[in-house]
């Protein structure tokens, strides 16, 4: 019963750790390009505030190549960033 609670606890911690993460604002960006054999998009974007980076344009790998299709150069976008494995990573994308 102790195990059951714990792993309750658990669950709960972690799905109220992805409600923060998905909580967090937005960054708006221009895609600049897109490199679907490794996974990668290029964006002009402004300030990351949970990276606590500035505006610039850079490299982000993504966290699902699907994120990818139908994305085209100039596109305008909202999306957060997160570092995964040491690599800054779009892990949500809105077009």
């Amino acid at each position: 019963m102790k195990t059951l609670l714990t792993l309750a606890a658990a669950l709960t911690l972690s799905a109220g750790m992805s409600l923060a993460q998905s909580g967090m604002p937005m960054t708006t960006g221009t895609v600049t390009k897109i490199d679907t054999k490794w996974n990668k998009v290029t964006i002009d974007h402004g300030p990351l505030e949970n990276l606590d980076m500035p505006a610039m344009k850079m490299v982000f790998n993504v966290a699902d190549p699907a994120m990818l299709e139908g994305l085209t150069e100039g596109a305008e976008v909202e999306f957060h960033a997160e570092r995964m494995n040491g690599k800054l990573t779009v892990t949500e994308l809105k077009r």
